[in-house]
């Protein structure tokens, strides 16, 4: 079996989100289960700087009239042997800011034709004559940036290959005005209601969800929230449509990158299953390192998270007083909106012993805090599955989520009968407002005090076992039943 996962960002070669992390992990766990996955990725210049044993194999032309040719360049993803071929098109990849934004912050004006080529590469290593000897079974795209690769394929009349697409945030769409489709060289009768078009523009992930084979989300939950109007974002008619064609699998977590016992990240290194001295130095060593007080009673609440109202961040700075009161301390990392930056900024500089705050993104902090932290804080308006909560479980954080996606399908709340079963992973309340988050926070604070019971519920923590190995047994089953079906087929 045969798998080309196409996808904007894969860890650790490039990354801004939870994306980079499946893309890094899925795919070797699905090679580790027979299935020979390759990936395909944007040559952005850290990817480029990154990437193990990489050479220039071949050309791709000029397919959307930028003036310059692109070239596929055959690399391995580092830590692993997993084939990675990169796409060298210095005019649309090689610049200063991220993937998608320039250091402004801005969406650059050519993203169009930058994820353009990413979906028409991806389709043209399905066809017959493609650059490369090896031609996949199943197209596997990943978010909007690559939802126009089967829409190359209905286009050009190739079935030969099976697609599966897969919505990691039904928020991100890929929205572009209809005149792009000449220079993306689509052809204009693909420009309809049950096609590309989506209130007057063009809409990458809609071209997914629209010609891809197979759909595929991130829990189970997710996969059934977005087929209503709460939650689809507009496209929950056609996700409605296409329910037949719609699986929620549970993503996983890369344990060969979060394991306490092995990070290279952390002061004190500790077994998740003796975590206790470990969780406490990393604790002091944290403290330390932001500044905050060197109090080992003090429950400490981290962040690790985009700065958005999306993820609930609002919700975290409207209770914050009162947390504090209550002798909590707060640690983030994440980056987002402006007023959420300045907010967070603005409670550490006035409770620094208290409060710190890092905007950005550092891949060793955020092991720093998983390792650190007593409670993770994940108060999410809609969270198609969520990453941290996998973490934070492994190095006995406990998460407080809001009940949605992928967090009500992984975290169990710790209520009585929970506790009493030890079945408790966490604290979860329904209501993405103030006063629902603060008497969830209250909870796990009242709870912290209980030392046992609390360390019963970290016990039950790290005792889940949310390896990509499950994963990617079910995505291998999806791909053979696709393949036994006759592939490309969906009309």
């Amino acid at each position: 079996m045969r798998v080309l996962f196409a996808s904007s960002e894969v860890f650790p070669l490039v990354k801004t989100g939870g994306l980079a992390d499946v893309s890094g992990a899925l795919p070797g766990a699905l090679r580790e289960a027979g299935v020979d996955a390759r990936i395909l990725l944007p040559g952005y210049p850290a990817a480029m700087e990154k990437a193990r044993k990489a050479k220039r194999v071949a050309s791709l032309g000029d397919p959307l009239g930028i003036g310059a040719e692109a070239h596929l360049v055959a690399a391995e993803l580092p830590g692993s042997r997993v084939p990675v071929w990169l796409i060298d098109c210095a005019p649309l990849y090689d610049r200063a800011g991220g993937p998608y934004q320039d250091a402004a912050g801005r969406d650059y004006e050519d993203n169009a034709r930058r994820f353009g080529l990413l979906s028409w590469a991806a389709a043209r290593l399905c066809t017959r004559d493609g650059p490369l000897k090896w031609r996949p079974d199943i197209l596997h795209g990943n978010d909007w940036q690559a939802g126009l690769a089967p829409a190359y394929l209905r286009a050009w009349g190739e079935k030969a290959t099976a697609t599966v697409f897969t919505i990691h945030n039904m928020a991100y769409q890929g929205l572009f005005p209809k005149e792009i489709l000449p220079e993306l060289k689509l052809p204009w009768n693909l420009y309809r209601i049950d096609g590309l078009e989506y209130y007057d523009s063009v809409s990458f992930l809609k071209a997914g969800l629209v010609y891809s084979d197979r759909i595929t989300t991130v829990s189970r939950r997710y996969a059934k929230e977005i087929q209503t109007a709460a939650f689809g974002c507009g496209m929950e008619g056609v996700l409605a449509h296409r329910a037949a064609d719609l699986v929620g699998i549970v993503n996983g977590a890369d344990y060969g990158v979060w394991n306490p016992g092995e990070d290279p990240h952390l002061s004190h290194r500790y077994a998740p299953g003796a975590y206790a001295e470990g969780k406490a130095a990393n604790k002091a060593a944290l403290q330390a390192e932001l500044g905050l007080a060197p109090s080992p009673d003090a429950p400490l609440m981290v962040v690790v998270s985009r700065l958005n109202e999306q993820k609930g961040m609002d919700l975290i700075l409207s209770d914050l007083p009162i947390l504090l009161r209550g002798g909590a301390q707060l640690a983030v990392l994440g980056a987002g909106d402006h007023m959420l930056e300045d907010g967070f900024r603005t409670a550490a500089a006035k409770s620094p012993r208290q409060v710190a705050a890092s905007i950005g993104y550092s891949e060793p902090l955020a092991h720093k805090l998983m390792a650190a932290g007593d409670m993770l804080l994940m108060p999410s308006r809609f969270e198609p599955c969520g990453l941290t909560q996998f973490y934070a479980y492994r190095y006995a954080t406990v998460p407080v989520v809001h009940a949605t996606g992928g967090l009500a399908d992984t975290v169990v709340d710790a209520t009585y009968d929970s506790l009493m079963t030890q079945t408790a992973t966490g604290f979860v309340f329904e209501h993405a407002n103030p006063g629902a988050f603060q008497w969830c926070v209250e909870r796990a604070l009242a709870l912290f005090r209980n030392k046992e019971e609390w360390r019963t519920i970290q016990d039950t923590c790290v005792a889940q076992d949310f390896s990509w190995r499950r994963s990617a047994e079910r995505y291998a089953n999806l791909y053979n039943a696709l393949v036994s079906e006759g592939a490309g087929e969906n009309g």
